[in-house]
């Protein structure tokens, strides 16, 4: 007869529940010490964040499976508005449109909207290779507080899956709540 160590049995367990507790989609996200709240959209897949600084990180898919994923990510920073949105047209080696940059309030906090198309370098640190991409979109929006600092919230990926949940995106940000 075979025994099997506890200690083993509590890894597989607790892996188990790890990999169940991940792909469960959540209604909302909290951030900003749980002072502000958004929905998440329908479809996207909450994943583990490529690195330590971010918050909250989601995979987009489209309509067909072979149109590969989008990112979405949402962390608090610093440095300035107009220099954050300097740095991500940077991470275009060429606009194929003219950026869309417009400011709205939404819960009584100024949110900063952009989106800009082209040619993306994506670039996965600072002495990675960077691989150029074709007809990629960023959607990003900037939320500004005053107690709680910046927040950036930021979607980017092939622009036909970005094209197919921008108003996902969209309603996302318009439902920011503070609490």
């Amino acid at each position: 007869m075979k025994r099997f160590s506890p200690l083993g049995v509590a890894l597989v367990l607790l892996t188990a529940v790890s990999a169940m507790a991940e792909d469960k989609q959540p209604a909302s996200i909290s951030f900003g010490d749980g002072h502000l709240e958004m929905s998440v959209p329908e479809g996207w897949k909450v994943v583990k964040p490529r690195v330590g600084i971010i918050d909250h990180e989601f995979q987009v898919t489209g309509e067909k499976e072979d149109a590969g994923t989008g990112r979405v990510t949402l962390m608090g920073a610093g440095g300035s508005i107009d220099a954050n949105i300097d740095r991500w047209k940077g991470q275009f080696v060429k606009m194929t449109k003219d950026a869309v940059v417009k400011d709205e309030k939404i819960a009584g906090e100024k949110v900063h909207m952009i989106e800009l198309v082209g040619n993306y370098k994506d670039q996965r640190g600072p002495f990675a290779p960077a691989v150029v991409k074709d007809n990629y979109t960023m959607l990003a929006a900037i939320i500004t507080t005053e107690k709680l600092g910046n927040y950036f919230l930021k979607f980017y990926g092939p622009s036909e899956i970005v094209d197919q949940n921008k108003k996902k995106f969209d309603e996302m940000v318009k439902s920011l709540k503070t609490k």
